[in-house]
């Protein structure tokens, strides 16, 4: 049974940092694909970026590139999402979602994905 855990949100300034952790249990190989996605009130959830197995299958939304690093720790089953120069449009609560295989221009859309954690709130704020 999979199962996904995120950690590391809470407050921060405007052009502050956090890390978001996602712990992924269940999985019987590395051959998974794991991203992030975000949901703000009243707005849609959006994909915010996505890992395969190795920098050259990493994904990142406009909004958040130069300013967001996904990576990976296959040895802990954890995808870390670094979230820096926070604005208050970051504000939301982030979603880790799994799903096997290697998944490329369907990324973001939240079909793609069979497995989600329960989510943990960001807010940009002063």
């Amino acid at each position: 049974q999979v199962q996904l855990e995120e950690s590391g949100g809470g407050l921060v300034q405007p052009g502050g940092s956090l890390k978001l952790s996602c712990a992924a249990s269940g999985f019987t190989t590395d051959y998974y694909s794991v991203a992030w996605f975000r949901q703000a009130p009243g707005k849609e959830r959006e994909g915010v970026a996505s890992i395969f197995n190795g920098a050259g299958s990493i994904n990142y939304a406009d909004s958040v590139k130069g300013r967001f690093l996904i990576s990976r720790d296959n040895a802990k089953n954890t995808v870390v999402l670094e979230m820096n120069s926070l604005e208050p449009e970051d504000s939301a609560v982030y979603y880790c979602a799994a799903r096997w295989g290697f998944i490329r221009s369907s990324w973001a859309r939240q079909e793609a994905y069979d497995f989600w954690g329960q989510g943990t709130q960001v807010t940009v704020s002063s």
